[in-house]
């Protein structure tokens, strides 16, 4: 058995895995979603959303070249002690059983599209085989796999927009017209740009995996700064850019009830085949999601493994370096979770679904205020060299105000109330759990 994980993620990989992680279902299918809710004026709520992120990011980067031994769950068990890490790592963890059983399911849909005779569950089974074998095999192939899943989803977002753009420049009848009529680039005004905020900012989830990257990235205290530099900029015009070209072309009003817009938009170029385009980039998308989330829930009982907040096993590597025995019990949940997620109600499944999306808010709440608390209470924090973010204490300070607010308009949305008191039962469980184990709790 090794030593500790291997460092065989190169810059390369890390760069196209934060880009990439974000670029899934949210762009491809959500953005519908999100258009409706506030219109052209969406776009600037991406702007705003990949502000916070790049906050987010560098706050990752910050504390990841100060303690470069350590993963986030590290980073904040460091800053809060045992108790809120064991309930932020727990929690995270169901977070992504969660979205790896959906993912697969989705997954298997996407495939049912090509070959409808073969039941849906045996095509998202035999993702789930191609996703375990994958991550049982070493790191650096995970890295290389997810590098060029992360390419072919970006390289379609480019092609989009460039075709998209033409297309809209070329139709003098259309012109730029779409961004002013239907109520104007506000139509739904402050309110629906403020319901916006809530969605967009999930369609960003994902880039904060890197957190957990730390412990297998070369010279990751180097890397990470790095990335950071040019992934959020890339990640907010991968969603600004395509989101201008669709309501630039189609009425903003017309979005919802025409499938996937990127779709549409093909369709008007005369791409016969977007359909089986799309379909194949959203499988691309889930595949990729799915792959992350075996990587995250098993890196993460590795860390909490590591601290005493779950079995010592957990942190047995195989030959290759990998945490074995915690990617077979994620692959339980890929096998088990999809059979449930597919044959229960949709309604049950839509309120389970609520939880990741709270999740990751928390979980960057908890990476800003960490952030703040070991810049300003940790002596061995500032060593020359090391990457800071600018703006501190004020930026950090108002992101994790931002959140915080945003997590609140979440909980007390009338509409969410089930998926909120679902989310909040299990943080008081995981929260009586943490006095019944005995980690290393400072």
């Amino acid at each position: 058995m090794s030593q500790g994980l291997a460092r065989s993620l190169s810059a390369r990989q890390l760069r196209m895995m934060a880009i990439g992680g974000t670029i899934g279902a949210g762009i491809f299918m959500g953005s519908a979603d999100t258009i409706n809710l506030a219109g052209p004026g969406i776009v600037f709520v991406y702007l705003l959303a990949g502000l916070l992120l790049y906050v987010v990011m560098g706050a990752l980067a910050e504390m990841g070249s100060a303690y470069p031994d350590l993963d986030v769950k590290g980073m904040i068990h460091r800053a809060f002690g045992g108790k809120v890490s064991f309930v932020t790592g727990w929690l995270y963890y169901f977070n992504w059983v969660l979205v790896l059983a959906a993912e697969v399911v989705a997954a298997g849909t996407f495939l049912h599209v090509w070959f409808p005779q073969t039941p849906i569950w045996l095509l998202s089974t035999l993702c789930a085989l191609f996703i375990l074998i994958l991550n049982l095999a070493s790191v650096k192939l995970f890295g290389e796999i997810e590098f060029w899943l992360s390419i072919i989803k970006v390289v379609t977002i480019l092609l989009f927009v460039g075709l998209g753009a033409y297309l809209l420049f070329a139709n003098q009848e259309v012109g730029l017209s779409n961004f002013t009529k239907h109520g104007g680039f506000f139509p739904t005004g402050l309110g629906g740009l403020a319901t916006a905020v809530t969605v967009v900012i999930f369609s960003f989830g994902g880039a904060e995996l890197l957190g957990l990257t730390l412990r297998e990235t070369k010279d990751a205290h180097k890397v990470l700064p790095k990335v950071l530099r040019g992934v959020v900029v890339r990640v907010s015009l991968f969603y600004i850019l395509p989101i201008l070209v669709i309501v630039g072309l189609v009425p903003w009003n017309q979005i919802g009830s025409q499938g996937s817009p990127f779709v549409n938009v093909l369709q008007n170029i005369g791409l016969s085949s977007a359909a089986d385009v799309m379909n194949f980039v959203m499988l691309v998308a889930v595949i990729s999601a799915a792959n992350s989330g075996v990587y995250a829930t098993s890196r993460m009982l590795f860390s909490l493994a590591g601290d005493g907040e779950a079995p010592k096993a957990f942190q047995r590597l195989s030959k290759s370096q990998v945490p074995v025995l915690g990617i077979l019990v994620s692959a339980i949940f890929l096998f088990g979770g999809a059979a449930v997620a597919y044959f229960a109600p949709k309604s049950v499944f839509s309120i389970l679904m609520g939880i990741p999306a709270i999740t990751v808010l928390i979980m960057w709440i908890m990476i800003c205020a960490a952030q703040l608390k070991l810049r300003l209470t940790d002596k061995g924090y500032h060593k020359p060299g090391r990457f800071l973010l600018k703006g501190f204490p004020y930026i950090s300070g108002a992101t994790l105000l931002a959140f915080t607010v945003i997590l609140a308009i979440i909980l007390f949305t009338p509409d969410n109330l089930a998926k909120s008191l679902l989310a909040l039962g299990v943080v008081v469980v995981l929260f009586i759990t943490s006095y019944m184990v005995k980690g290393k709790q400072t």
